[in-house]
């Protein structure tokens, strides 16, 4: 009770903060309306463009914020609307445009060797939410949405943007359509903007705004835009259909599919979006990066599906909703299977029948999502072992997923904010219900912040409810070269959000405190350089007594030439584990430990650059060693071909961990374990619309314990020798595991795709720990190979286009 009441005194004290902020003077343009569009091709030719004003005197950004532009890369850009769209034009002066850096990419990889312009617009100027749109000197777009110390990189909308060249520089044009915004619905906008430029072969980016990096965040120093008033947007009302073929060959066996949905768009009004995907299919998602689990936990994945990933920013605050959970694998039959009764193959997943978005954000800032998705009921066929016999069981009912979600921000650079997650499972499955309180608030310096969360969890369980508690608190300064933060976590014996969110441990009572350093101004020597400490001190909640302590140290520098180097060194003192014996109370004590990682990380200017790293672990008073390796080298063959190899070797000898339980009696192992993770990305781009893809990846690990050394885990968590028989549970491994996908897509038109996939994939786990990597790769190609191939085309309709051409047909 102190503990919250403690929680929530700092929470109004911070908030309270009202000290006046002394601004840095922000810039103002004015925005032009037109009566006769551009034509968006890049050339900036049109008559329009002739009478409005240009905007430029930009400013240094990176590597530092002093000092002037060099002359002959000055930028200059015009501004103007009507009641469809806003438009802008981009002078990017160059005094050797043939130096300028245009590496092609397909949509939103900007991770590139390209210049870029990206136009950040704050349609509520409230110094927090942005949309930026962009484009490559090359001729890729890309699009993100910011918000507090977030930045959405699956945000996908419909706009149009083009560049061109010549000999004084390039040039860029957009067309960013009002359904590709939210605004508030007032007769005069208040909006702000900003323009980042960024050169890569003279390694500078400028920012029409000028900004202070040493405090606060930069969308808090936007350029105000006035003269936009009056907008009368038509319906904002979009359609995605699909259709999708799939041919997939596997042991012999040929199945072919087709399927068709469609993803909805549909503005409620300026300020609120509905987002719905029908009948969807994400059979070209990418593959996860699987891995051998030996941990007490599940292993989970990133985010693949398109809608999952796009717009997703309000329903992610508080980290209470991890989306893998809707359409992930069945909870299980309620029922008690038989004696003899078992399951040949649980279902992998549960096909998602619908889900809606509905998002947005008022006037006062108030921001309100609503996530709904359903999922259909799910069975599975049981087998008596003795007899044959054949039933179905059902292993997830219809299953009903929900989110709201009401955020509120203020000051330009705070929020509080309510999140409930609902789970409701047809039936006496279990259902649950999670609600938290987040906050992330500074005060109007910006020199201090104060975040945290406050999360509830309530599950319904066959055997009665079980309710639950986290909190998290994080105090820390935000100006200036040198920076603290300390902070605390807590969760009780029985917080569960795991039926939308994801928490791998509870029951825990833990403190951390950091220091930073860091220039934001180069030097004659780096660009840049960090460095960090910090400190976690961990217990337990019940019973309370100390698990862990762990200190760390970490550096960062890059040099003027963009050579980047750094590394860490920690200590861990020893650890008492409570989650790898898999028994309630009993834990593993892991020895202290120190051990640390250098890396570099080369100029990518050059046609030749490397990733690499090497470390290693250290275990005081035990043999476990702890090796590891990366090596990363990647080629640009040409400004249309790339090629990106990666290589992780690890080796972790002497190490021990959970085996079995007998009798009670928790087992545990000495191991050597073997891992090699190689990997190859490559893509070929004949324009910014059209690319062939190539993604392998091949995970290889063997868990050798050959030794024959066991032991028998104490009461104290401590261990001792004892035997234990091989013969019926072998914990040797082998495990490997293949991924190759090529892919040819084009984007046709505006919002229009075709994807042509192949995939194949293969997959082995023996007991054969101690063969090597040749030997291994041999078994995984005795292995069935799974082979598919599949089409899928999206095409979008604008229904304002769709109406104009009905009306013309007509």
């Amino acid at each position: 009770m102190n503990l919250r009441r403690n929680f929530l005194s700092i929470l109004f004290f911070i908030s309270a903060i009202t000290i006046s902020f002394s601004q840095v003077s922000k810039r103002s343009v004015e925005a032009s309306r037109i009566t006769n569009s551009p034509k968006i091709d890049g050339t900036l030719d049109d008559v329009i463009w002739n009478s409005l004003p240009k905007y430029g005197n930009f400013n240094m950004l990176d590597p530092g914020t002093e000092g002037d532009i060099s002359k002959g890369y000055e930028t200059e850009f015009q501004l103007a609307y009507d009641d469809k769209a806003v438009y802008v034009a981009v002078y990017l002066n160059d005094p050797d445009p043939d130096a300028i850096a245009s590496q092609f990419s397909q949509r939103d990889d900007i991770n590139v060797q390209a210049d870029y312009i990206a136009i950040a617009l704050n349609t509520y100027n409230d110094g927090i939410n942005e949309t930026r749109f962009g484009i490559t000197s090359a001729g890729t777009i890309f699009d993100s949405k910011i918000s507090i110390n977030n930045e959405d990189l699956g945000y996908n909308v419909v706009f149009e943007g083009r560049m061109s060249k010549d000999a004084k520089g390039w040039y860029a044009e957009f067309k960013i359509p009002y359904r590709a915004l939210r605004f508030p619905e007032i007769e005069v906008q208040d909006w702000s903007i900003n323009l980042y430029r960024k050169m890569i072969h003279i390694n500078e980016t400028h920012s029409f705004a000028p900004i202070d990096n040493t405090k606060g965040k930069r969308t808090q120093y936007n350029a105000s835009i006035s003269g936009i008033r009056n907008i009368n947007p038509p319906t904002r009302l979009t359609l995605f259909p699909f259709a999708q073929g799939v041919v997939s060959n596997f042991e012999g066996e040929t199945e072919t599919s087709i399927s068709a949905g469609m993803d909805i768009k549909y503005g409620l009004s300026d300020s609120f979006t509905l987002d719905a995907t029908l009948i969807p299919d994400f059979g070209q998602a990418a593959f996860d990066n699987v891995t051998l689990n030996l941990g007490p936990f599940e292993q989970t994945f990133s985010e693949q599906r398109q809608f999952f990933k796009e717009g997703t920013e309000l329903f992610n605050k508080g980290r209470i909703f991890f989306s893998r959970r809707v359409g992930n694998r069945p909870s299980g039959p309620l029922e008690e299977l038989g004696e003899h009764e078992v399951i040949d193959e649980f279902p992998k997943r549960v096909q998602l029948l619908n889900a809606i978005k509905v998002s947005g954000r008022t006037q006062e800032n108030l921001g309100i999502g609503i996530f709904n998705a359903i999922t259909e009921r799910t069975f599975t066929a049981v087998r008596d072992s003795i007899t044959g016999t054949i039933r179905e069981v059902e292993v997830e009912p219809l299953t009903n997923y929900n989110i709201v979600v009401l955020d509120q921000q203020f000051n330009d650079n705070s929020s509080i904010s309510l999140i409930n997650t609902n789970v409701v499972r047809d039936g006496h499955f279990r259902d649950a219900n999670v609600t938290a309180v987040v906050f992330d608030v500074s005060d109007k310096e910006n020199t201090y912040n104060t975040s945290g969360r406050a999360i509830v969890s309530n599950v319904n369980l066959a055997t009665g409810n079980q309710s639950g508690l986290r909190t998290e608190l994080d105090i820390a300064s935000t100006q200036g070269k040198f920076r603290y933060r300390v902070g605390h976590d807590f969760a009780n014996t029985t917080f569960d959000i795991n039926d939308l969110g994801l928490n791998r441990t509870n029951n825990y009572n833990n403190f951390v405190a950091g220091l930073s350093y860091e220039i934001f101004n180069p030097t004659k020597t780096f660009n840049k350089y960090r460095f960090q400490l910090t400190a976690r001190h961990s217990r337990l909640y019940k019973p309370s007594v100390q698990t862990q302590n762990y200190i760390n140290f970490n550096s960062f520098f890059v040099l003027p030439t963009r050579f980047a180097f750094g590394g860490n060194v920690s200590w861990d003192s020893k650890r008492d584990d409570y989650f790898e014996a898999r028994v309630a109370g009993r834990f593993v004590s892991f020895p202290e430990s120190v051990g640390g990682r250098v890396w570099i990380s080369s100029d990518f200017r050059k046609k030749f650059a490397l990733d690499s790293g090497l470390g290693c672990r250290v275990a005081f008073d035990d043999p476990q060693r702890q090796y590891y390796i990366d090596f990363s080298p990647r080629y640009r063959f040409s400004d249309k071909f790339n090629m990106i190899l990666r290589s992780d070797f690890s080796l972790r000898n002497k190490n021990f961990g959970y085996v079995n339980i007998i009798d009670d009696e928790v087992i545990l192992g000495q191991r050597n374990i073997t891992s090699l993770e190689n990997a190859i990305t490559a893509s070929y781009n004949f324009d910014p619309y059209k690319a062939i893809n190539f993604r392998f990846r091949n995970f290889w690990t063997t868990v050798d314990y050959t030794e024959n050394i066991f032991f028998e885990l104490n009461e104290d968590g401590t261990r001792q020798l004892a035997s234990y028989d091989t013969t019926d549970e072998d914990p040797n491994a082998n495990f490997n595991i293949w991924n190759l996908d090529l892919s040819y897509t084009w984007r046709f038109a505006p919002g229009s795709e075709a994807t042509l996939l192949y995939r194949n994939q293969i997959f082995n786990n023996d007991n054969e720990s101690t063969v090597n990597y040749t030997e291994s790769l041999g078994s995984l190609f005795d292995q069935e190979i799974q082979n598919t191939v599949s089409l899928r085309v999206t095409y979008f309709i604008d229904y304002n286009n769709l109406k104009t051409f009905l009306k013309k047909d007509s």
